[in-house]
């Protein structure tokens, strides 16, 4: 069975710290505490007096001053796990949190599952491949000197930055290193902490080198685990469900977010708001509970990503210059069909293909498994489809020898719809307005991520609301921009209206077009 030595870092906040080395103890976890030589003393004699009595607590033999940015974040983890190796020889894993952490399963789920599989837990890409690194230093972290703290000493951190650039002073990674980068919240085998431990006494040149690299916290375990332990003893995540903003800035969790922390796949997350008072009772509770079922449905980053990106004003439709000089062709006549419900789209595309000539594309620019000709490389990945959507089309005309053609977009694909009808060919748009039903509602968001299998019926009675708005907002902002040549069939509507929407739409006569609309099974889900 599983033993876990968690390696806590702390600088703040002595009460909460003390409620957390009790919960995760009391069940016969360890922990090993490293309480920052900067922060308050008061606060570490608080944590002291509070838990020197605890047989499963030790501390770090040394406190350092820690800054963000500096190796004294590494060297207070190698400090704090040094006293847990030492402090508890049953312990079998070791696993880094914050004071902000707070854990989302049980013990008995954590040991569970731990030992389903001996593997360590850590992210480690690949330092020049990966695009970890969003913007600033990159190269830069490693081969120059970082001896200031970037916050607090600014300008001299710069300026010894630039010195050394301008003078060329320049040093090598380490030659048998691969440097990797990722998430500090590791968990890692005893195993593995005993061979980095070794290794930082024999490898002094390594330890120089990180010793003034800048932020090392995310590059130091990362590259020792992935030079020490084989590559199929390693699992590339984290434990701890953290996830950022578009900010850059950590995304704190509230009360309200029982539910959705439960159901994710991770052992802890981070960062619980010191003011979530019962979410900490709630979780601080679950950690000695026995015989939990937990519904793991994972959906909270593309949730999350999903909430925090609507309702935004300034929507960027602007087309990019190479798309802005190429033309479909005046004579062209290029036929959209626009429908949430995908297989309502691709039944009436079917049937248009069966009653006429046109040639028909479904979801091109939304499907990548969507069947196209080879052109050439152009239509192998959606980014290259979305960048030269144009010169795609424009092969596409010229593929099938045709002056007709229709394809099928979702209706987020607004930015291309206006790139489109601002062409100089003839474009003309047929809108499918379906109806949305709770369980299609709930079908729609398992099917795109945003819900699970195990979703909570709670969790998914409050996210309805806001994807049905999502759907109203897509259908408003097509309506609102006022394309030249815009039908509409609904599903409301009969047989005979929808037929002289397609005969506008398809310009066939009104007996084909009555044919084609009169599909029994068209709006069925």
């Amino acid at each position: 069975m599983a033993k876990i030595a968690f390696i806590l870092l702390c600088h703040k906040d002595p009460e909460a710290i003390i409620k957390q080395a009790e919960r995760l103890t009391a069940v016969g976890d360890y922990m090993s505490i490293h309480f920052d030589a900067r922060a308050n003393p008061e606060h570490y004699a608080m944590i002291r007096e509070a838990l020197d009595d605890n047989p499963n607590v030790t501390f770090a033999r040394k406190r350092i001053k820690c800054g963000w940015g500096e190796w004294s974040l590494v060297d207070a983890s190698l400090k704090a796990v040094e006293a847990a190796v030492d402090a508890f020889p049953r312990a079998t894993h070791f696993y880094m949190l914050s004071g902000d952490c707070m854990a989302i399963k049980s013990a008995e789920y954590a040991h569970e599952f731990l030992d389903r599989d001996d593997v360590d837990y850590i992210e480690s890409f690949d330092y020049f491949e990966s695009d970890w690194i969003k913007t600033g230093m990159k190269e830069e972290r490693l081969i120059y000197r970082h001896f200031f703290n970037e916050r607090t000493q600014k300008r001299r951190f710069y300026a010894a930055f630039n010195l050394q650039r301008r003078l060329g002073l320049t040093r090598k990674i380490p030659d048998d290193l691969q440097i990797q980068i990722g998430s500090q919240w590791w968990c890692l085998r005893r195993r593995t902490v005993e061979w980095i431990l070794d290794f930082t006494r024999k490898r002094r040149d390594v330890m120089r080198f990180f010793r003034t690299t800048w932020i090392p916290d995310e590059t130091f375990f990362q590259t020792l685990v992935r030079h020490l332990v084989p590559e199929t003893e390693i699992r590339t995540r984290t434990l701890t469900f953290l996830m950022f903003t578009d900010y850059g800035m950590p995304v704190t969790f509230y009360n309200d977010h029982y539910d959705l922390l439960l159901s994710q796949d991770y052992l802890f997350a981070r960062k619980v708001s010191p003011e979530a008072k019962e979410l900490k009772r709630r979780l601080g509770l679950l950690y000695a509970t026995r015989g939990w079922d937990f519904k793991i449905s994972n959906e909270g980053a593309s949730l999350f990503k999903f909430l925090t990106n609507r309702g935004r004003i300034g929507r960027r439709f602007g087309m990019r210059f190479w798309e802005s000089e190429g033309s479909l062709g005046r004579e062209r006549e290029m036929l959209i069909i626009v429908c949430k419900k995908w297989h309502v789209a691709k039944r009436l595309v079917e049937r248009i293909r069966k009653m006429t000539n046109i040639p028909c594309i479904e979801y091109l620019f939304n499907e990548a498994g969507t069947e196209l000709p080879d052109l050439g490389g152009i239509q192998s990945t959606m980014g290259k489809r979305h960048r030269h959507r144009r010169a795609l089309m424009r092969m596409l005309f010229d593929y099938y020898d045709t002056d007709q053609l229709v394809i099928c977009l979702d209706p987020n694909n607004i930015d291309l719809l206006h790139d489109f009808c601002a062409d100089r060919s003839k474009t003309r748009l047929l809108e499918i307005d379906c109806i949305f039903t709770d369980d299609y509602l709930k079908g729609h968001a398992k099917r795109v991520g945003l819900a699970g299998e195990k979703t909570p019926q709670e969790t998914l009675d409050r996210l309805l609301p806001t994807i049905r708005a999502d759907m109203v907002h897509e259908a408003d902002q097509i309506r609102d921009a006022n394309f030249d040549e815009h039908h509409r069939i609904r599903e409301t509507s009969s047989v005979e209206d929808n037929a002289a929407a397609l005969e506008k739409f398809l310009h066939i006569p009104p007996e084909k077009a009555h044919e084609i609309a009169n599909i029994d099974y068209l709006f069925a889900d």
